[in-house]
């Protein structure tokens, strides 16, 4: 775990951003009143199966995949022992679900004794951010992505050559090790690229209409969406910027998203 300091910062993409989506705005100011704790890497293959054999889950089977031509299709036989491609045990964990992912965060707390739990959307942003108010964490290019993220690049596109991806090539077709890249000016590993990651949050439609200058995460009444952050090794530049949100369902589970925690001090 590595502690986060309090502080504030401009959450959201400006209207000029270039890949901007409609829903990263408006910008607006969050404080983040407290520090907190916050995994130094995502979640990896030999922490969670340590999780799966105390709390003797039953094993998942079925995990959605990109398709060919581009669309998520559920495929029984994937999960997080195999996703469909190759890991070892320091890659991080693919095809968990939000809740799964939730359940995960409450084992931790029940087996340590400290407050373990998903990042909420906002501290999630800030952490990524670290600081930078560029596009990416670090700066206003994308150019120079493969020193910095796992991203679908040159050698993924030998796999999917008609997939737009990265110009450059980072080594990497699918995930990487958790560490493989260059951690953030916060000491954090993987908060952009390698996989998406769950967050607390419920998506709300009209992106940020609300301004709440609040990190906590946001809820709903019937919550059909949870927050994804972070793009992953199957996004290009676009989905890599530190303002880049998108959604799933919090039951289903995908070879790109995986877990980060944080944890109360």
């Amino acid at each position: 775990m590595v502690v986060v300091p309090a502080g504030r910062f401009l959450m959201g993409s400006p209207a000029s951003e270039p890949g901007r989506f409609e829903e990263e705005g408006p910008q607006h100011t969050v404080t983040l009143e407290r520090p907190f704790a916050v995994s130094r890497a995502p979640i990896t293959r030999q922490q969670y199966e340590r999780f799966i054999r105390a709390s003797n889950s039953p094993d998942t089977n079925g995990c959605a995949e990109m398709s060919d031509d581009g669309k998520w299709v559920k495929t029984a036989g994937l999960s997080w022992q195999n996703p469909g491609f190759q890991q070892t045990s320091d890659h991080p964990v693919v095809c968990v679900s939000w809740d799964e992912a939730t359940a995960y965060a409450q084992w931790l707390s029940a087996r340590s004794g400290h407050a373990y739990r998903l990042l909420s959307e906002a501290e999630f942003e800030y952490v990524a951010r670290a600081g930078a108010t560029t596009a990416f964490p670090w700066g206003s290019s994308e150019r120079d992505i493969c020193a910095h993220a796992n991203s679908f690049d040159a050698t993924a596109r030998r796999a999917h050559p008609d997939w737009p991806g990265a110009d450059c090539d980072d080594g990497y077709a699918n995930t990487a090790p958790a560490d493989a890249f260059p951690s953030n000016a916060f000491g954090l590993y993987g908060a952009t690229g390698n996989v998406f990651q769950w967050t607390a949050d419920c998506w709300i439609d009209g992106g940020y209409a609300d301004g709440s200058a609040s990190a906590s995460a946001r809820r709903a009444e019937s919550c059909k969406q949870r927050i994804i952050r972070g793009g992953s090794w199957l996004n290009g530049w676009r989905g890599l910027r530190a303002a880049m949100r998108d959604r799933d369902r919090p039951q289903d589970r995908y070879t790109n998203i995986g877990i980060r925690v944080a944890r109360e001090l």
